[in-house]
């Protein structure tokens, strides 16, 4: 059974495997070996990602007992990590973590989401209604990666899907 959580420090190295290996594995499909790399580093400085979980203060999608996926909500509406598990795509991680999303921004109030989408996550974040503002060109340890910055503004009716 899938569940929802918040986030603890035990966490952190689970989500940076689930970061490093979708970007690796699913993200590869939408850029080079060489943007992949710069973006998901092998020797990234885990203490510096355990910093950031700890800020970002994620949701953890679990499925019977083993994380499959993270996302989180800063209050200004900002989506700034979403991640699932590469071996878990397309099996409801990601609806369910967008529903905690939109469930914790409306008790929030908060009225517009938006988040730096990649090539690949796009068309998931179009499904749950967000829009290109625009496309951008952001570089990473040298390489040149292209996003785009989405969002969703909400009546705060009708926001889980």
């Amino acid at each position: 059974m899938l569940k929802i959580r918040d986030y603890v420090e035990d966490d952190a190295y689970a989500l940076w495997e689930i970061f490093f290996n979708t970007v690796r594995n699913v993200n590869i499909n939408d850029y080079s070996k060489e943007q992949v790399i710069a973006w998901a580093p092998s020797d990234f400085d885990f203490t510096v990602w355990r910093n950031r979980m700890g800020k970002l203060s994620p949701f953890i999608a679990e499925l019977d007992g083993v994380i499959v996926g993270y996302t989180d909500l800063q209050d200004d509406g900002l989506i700034d990590h979403f991640f699932c598990h590469y071996q878990y795509q397309g099996e409801g991680v990601g609806r369910a973590l967008m529903n905690q999303v939109f469930s914790i921004g409306k008790q929030k109030g908060i009225p517009r989401y938006y988040s730096e989408v990649s090539i690949t996550a796009k068309p998931f974040y179009e499904h749950f209604g967000f829009t290109i503002i625009r496309q951008q060109t952001i570089d990473i340890r040298g390489q040149k990666l292209v996003n785009y910055v989405m969002e969703k503004t909400i009546d705060n009716e009708s926001s889980v899907i």
